[in-house]
């Protein structure tokens, strides 16, 4: 057994016995992420519980911090002591995001909005990803950049006066959406964010609680519009972070796919944008029922969820899933490949731009464990086999969620499934290994 919060870099899964118990999933990194922020730009002492303790979200600790905010720990519980919307200082030195998109994106959205110059750097991976899908619709606003090809390293200078702005996204991204809204926190009028269609809503729930002028109607279906009226004084809160869906997804397909499994996973979020894994493991035929349904003060909707071994079929996943569950492929494809037929996972394009080219790394996974794999454009589709051959080395590329989706298939595996560079799970699911074999998972460190 791997010591609780611990994780070795090299991991192997072995075949697993019936999965049983009741695990509670780490906290919410899209909430823990937001909460922090905003409590820092309210006024007052904000309390956040149960927040997530992974890499990513410490980060964001830190470089609030660096700005100038008083964050206190004790216990479960974290005090922010909010500095207001433009009360952000000047840091001293560069603020590292470490591998988190979510804490740069959304970060510079808020620095933008004040009237302070920051310099925000990464790690090799997080430097590879695109940030112009933000630096372009906050230049509209007045804010300016240094950088190379849009890409940290970047100095990011705020804008003494922000300019509000009718904005239509050619992506549907919440961390774009959340990006401009923080900034036009402080502009002297409206801004319009117009996504394709409709991306997880966290912020919008979040600042309407804090007290942010902000109208929106989150669509099931077509463009999704959100407005928000700079000059509202955001008000500090007391917020509880749910358990994280995207963590939760790992042990929910490791007990529909192992014989003889039954667990209960405790207080997951469930939000209608952050479900779709649900929806299409019902679709492949999975057993979930889900119990205790509430509604938190900040309308996220949470449950207990329970599931049971169920054997899958193969079924088509359109791609209006992609952004319901953008997160969720890695481990939906461990699904498809022990499904009876063929599944076909259908707009993936996001997926090459995550922590690692995803895309590429479900496929040339699975292919190692020998299932047959294709792909057409921006889809994978994936022929199911219930005989995983296992025996293979995957390289997860420092990508968290690759990691964890072929330790889970390690689980059915004729020979175990070894997996590099596994110290990335920390950023999101520190408690990872434990929770897994305390539901008789057999993970195991090579190190």
């Amino acid at each position: 057994m791997i010591k609780k919060n611990i994780i070795k870099n090299n991991l192997s899964s072995h075949k697993a016995r019936e999965l049983k118990g009741i695990i509670s999933p780490p906290p919410d990194k899209s909430i823990s992420h937001r909460a922090l922020l905003f409590s820092a730009l309210a006024m007052g002492k904000s309390t956040i519980v149960n927040l997530l303790h992974s890499e990513d979200v410490l980060n964001m600790v830190k470089a609030l911090k660096a700005l100038g905010v008083n964050i206190i720990k004790r216990s479960n519980i974290y005090y922010v002591i909010g500095v207001g919307l433009n009360g952000f200082n000047t840091p001293s030195k560069h603020i590292d995001c470490g591998n988190s998109g979510t804490l740069a994106r959304i970060l510079l959205g808020a620095i933008g909005g004040s009237e302070i110059i920051a310099t925000l750097v990464g790690d090799s991976s997080l430097s590879s990803r695109p940030m112009d899908r933000v630096i372009n619709p906050l230049k509209k606003m007045g804010i300016s950049f240094n950088s190379i090809n849009n890409k940290l390293p970047l100095i990011v200078r705020g804008a003494s006066d922000i300019l509000p702005i009718k904005y239509i996204s050619p992506i549907s991204s919440a961390q774009v959406k959340t990006t401009i809204l923080l900034a036009g926190l402080n502009s002297k009028g409206t801004s319009e964010i117009i996504e394709p269609y409709s991306s997880r809503n966290h912020s919008e729930n979040l600042l309407k609680h804090y007290g942010a002028d902000i109208k929106y109607d989150t669509k099931k279906s077509g463009k999704n519009s959100v407005l928000i009226t700079g000059g509202a004084v955001l008000k500090s809160c007391n917020i509880i972070v749910p358990g994280d869906i995207s963590s939760a997804a790992f042990a929910l397909v490791a007990a529909t796919i192992t014989p003889g499994s039954n667990i209960k996973i405790l207080n997951v979020g469930i939000n209608y944008f952050r479900s779709g894994i649900l929806e299409a493991l019902d679709l492949m035929g999975a057993k979930i029922i889900l119990e205790n349904k509430i509604t938190n003060d900040y309308q996220e909707p949470l449950a207990d969820i329970i599931v049971e071994y169920s054997k899958l079929k193969g079924v088509n996943i359109s791609s209006s899933y992609s952004s319901r569950m953008i997160d969720e492929y890695p481990i939906l494809a461990i699904a498809a490949a022990v499904a009876s037929g063929k599944t076909k996972l259908r707009g993936l394009a996001e997926l090459r731009h995550k922590e690692s080219d995803r895309f590429k790394a479900i496929i040339n996974g699975l292919e190692s464990c020998g299932i047959k794999v294709e792909s057409e454009n921006d889809d994978i589709i994936i022929y199911g086999n219930n005989k995983i051959l296992g025996g293979t080395t995957i390289d997860c590329n420092h990508d968290h969620r690759v990691a964890m989706s072929f330790m889970i298939l390690g689980a059915l595996s004729l020979k175990p499934i070894k997996v590099i560079g596994c110290k990335s799970i920390a950023t999101s699911y520190p408690t990872f290994v434990s929770d897994m074999n305390c539901l008789g998972m057999d993970i195991r460190s090579n190190d």
